[in-house]
């Protein structure tokens, strides 16, 4: 076999040319610290590291929706500790109108902190989220989503929440309709109320009022009413004769209404039963002959700024009895606490969402940590190895040159030359 001397040559080059491209690739891989650092250098180790990143990214978007949901969450909070707040002062403010020795002038004047609070809370309502919207907006509003009108206020946003582009449920609004608008009236259950006077077919015109009443045998209450049913109402109406007062207590779902108990005879102050129904009333002053009051079931219209509207009003009459004063007051305060069990509930299921957002974080970073340990495992260089490597690759390079430093040398020419 014939071996030219142009084949050595051609040999010694391609040889000298791969090492030299082996170590060239060593270096780049101990410059950038990885091991793959094009998708030809291993196809399926690149693969795993695109799909790694992909999830990486979207844990980077998690956490931004987290952060800005956590953001709105925080301000809704405060902004509903500001109105548990201001709800309480007001409260307080109907306790102090109860009195019985004030002036037209002390109420109203007392009416008036009424309307201070009334307009510091739909200011509250209305809390900008810092980025252009409401944390109370519902869906989605450009403009404040509670506006003050002739007839109240009223709720101009989309019903319902906006949420964050996320794997799990994050709000960035609150549906202020449900928090603000739509609070369980009367007492939860029931709800009562001065009616109309038998006689005259007007208001009542005693000086008698109730009270938001309580439940007493729940197992015999008629409400919630059966989905399609119709929802019945009772009535206590009173008939006076020759001084003396009892009353009637009626079930107005027939027609003629129904006497549950009749010919009571009546104590101001005393709780009057609705017999066989598990509730009770009291009724207090001096109600006239004919003087109805009205019980109904509960339902979700609670208007906080309308309740405020009619305290406000009730209390700046002039020349007022004592018994509208009473009514308005206590109706006011029942009012009010139903206004604070709903605001209440919204602000115990915003700070649950920020408790819950706490584990939401922890299960973002812990995706992320996963993604970049694959990434790692698919792409990074082993130091260690890739240094002992480059020292191989280099002494068989540097091999190689002497190698081609030899086999230059094997030439008739330079023999003769000698």
């Amino acid at each position: 076999m014939r071996i030219a001397t142009a084949h050595a040559y051609d040999t010694s080059i391609q040889n000298l040319q791969k090492r030299q491209q082996d170590l060239s690739e060593s270096q780049m891989q101990l410059t950038s610290g990885k091991r793959v650092n094009s998708a030809s250098d291993d196809p399926t180790a690149a693969a795993r590291a695109e799909r790694a990143l992909a999830s990486i990214a979207r844990s980077d978007a998690n956490k931004r929706s987290l952060d800005a949901s956590r953001n709105v969450m925080a301000i809704t909070e405060s902004a509903l500790g500001d109105t548990v707040e201001l709800m309480q002062t007001a409260r307080e403010t109907l306790v102090a109108a109860g009195n019985g020795t004030y002036s037209d002038g002390e109420r109203k004047a007392l009416a008036i902190k009424l309307r201070e609070i009334r307009n510091q809370l739909l200011s509250v309502a209305n809390r900008p989220d810092g980025g252009g919207g409401f944390v109370f907006g519902g869906q989605g509003s450009a403009t404040p989503p509670f506006v003050d009108g002739n007839t109240g206020v009223t709720f101009v946003g989309q019903g319902g929440e906006t949420l964050a582009s996320s794997s799990e449920k994050l709000n960035l609004t609150v549906d202020g309709d449900q928090v603000w608008l739509k609070a369980r009236g009367g007492n939860g259950v029931f709800t009562t109320a001065p009616g109309t006077n038998a006689n005259t077919s007007g208001p009542n015109s005693g000086s008698g009022w109730i009270t938001s009443g309580t439940v007493t045998t729940p197992s015999q209450l008629p409400y919630p009413t059966p989905s399609g049913g119709s929802s019945p109402n009772y009535s206590v109406q009173f008939h006076v004769t020759g001084g003396t007062t009892t009353y009637d207590v009626l079930d107005n779902s027939t027609t003629p209404a129904t006497a549950l108990s009749s010919g009571q005879p009546y104590n101001s102050g005393k709780t009057i039963d609705i017999t066989g129904k598990g509730m009770s009333v009291s009724i207090a002053g001096a109600p006239a002959d004919g003087d109805r009051f009205t019980i109904g079931e509960a339902t979700n219209n609670l208007n906080m700024f309308s309740s405020l509207d009619k305290t406000i009003a009730a209390l700046s009459q002039t020349n007022a009895s004592s018994s509208s004063i009473q009514q308005a007051v206590n109706t006011g305060m029942t009012e009010i606490d139903s206004v604070l069990g709903n605001v209440q509930a919204a602000r115990s299921a915003v700070g649950e969402s920020l408790n819950r957002m706490d584990g939401i974080e922890s299960r973002i970073e812990t995706l992320k940590l996963a993604a970049a340990n694959e990434r790692s495992n698919a792409e990074d260089l082993d130091m260690t190895a890739a240094i002992s490597n480059f020292q191989n690759r280099q002494t068989g390079y540097q091999a190689a040159l002497q190698s081609y430093a030899s086999v230059q040398k094997l030439s008739l020419f330079q023999y003769i030359n000698g």
